[in-house]
């Protein structure tokens, strides 16, 4: 049991690390054209312009708790004079919402996938695979987030968090993931393997930003009619 832990929480994170950037670096060599959401909008609209911002700001939120979450340590939280009470409430206040309008966005553009005939059949092997992981993803961080910041039973920052930072000195504390409760570890494990599909799925849009439209100069439009020819004085022709 011993080397399972150690190949689930030392061996696997690097695993999927090396598989991410692999992947990105091979689909921008060979498949540039190819990072694209594969928008749908034109098969069905009315859902999408509801779940899709739901679903993204949800998800931007939750990332962003994440990064606070993990990175942070509870050290300088206290150092900051931030009362444990005030954090979990904020965690379950704000991460709750986020996480449920993330949920309930994705739910929606499901639903639309399935119902719609036109995306439906638009749909690729990579979507099939990435929206189940990413409903379990989801599903579980919700999960653990209101049961962990309603009950204090655990503490993520005592435990996952000092396992996540770890990976980054390259000592990876395996006992402190080897305890967290099951929904924080499948919570953790589908999240690697929604890494490790990311470079081969749609997700990988993320990273196509159009930061060159910010300095491109501007775009000149002539119109191809030919323009009217003009007398001396500046009027148009009219012969």
């Amino acid at each position: 049991m011993r080397h399972l832990h150690i190949a689930l929480w030392g061996v696997l994170p690097y695993l999927v690390l090396v598989l991410f950037l692999a992947g990105s670096a091979w689909r921008y060599q060979y498949d540039r054209f190819g990072i694209t959401t594969r928008s749908s909008q034109l098969h069905e609209s009315r859902l999408l312009r509801v779940a899709s911002p739901m679903f993204h700001i949800g998800l931007l939120l939750v990332i962003g708790g994440h990064v606070i979450g993990l990175i942070v340590p509870e050290s300088l939280t206290e150092a900051l004079r931030v009362p444990e009470s005030a954090y979990r409430a904020n965690a379950l206040l704000v991460g709750g919402l986020a996480g449920t309008a993330a949920v309930a966005g994705l739910s929606v553009l499901i639903w639309r996938r399935l119902s719609t005939r036109a995306v439906r059949e638009s749909s690729t092997r990579s979507d099939r695979a990435l929206y189940p992981v990413l409903v379990t993803v989801l599903v579980a961080g919700l999960v653990a987030t209101l049961a962990g910041s309603a009950s204090g039973d655990y503490d993520y920052r005592l435990g996952v968090s000092i396992w996540f930072r770890s990976l980054f000195e390259l000592d990876p504390n395996v006992d402190a993931m080897r305890d967290a409760p099951l929904v924080f570890q499948v919570h953790t494990l589908t999240g690697m393997a929604l890494f490790a599909l990311w470079p081969f799925s749609r997700l990988v849009h993320a990273f196509a930003a159009p930061v060159g439209y910010l300095v491109r100069p501007y775009v000149v439009y002539r119109s191809r009619r030919p323009a009217p020819a003009r007398a001396l004085d500046g009027r148009p022709d009219r012969a």
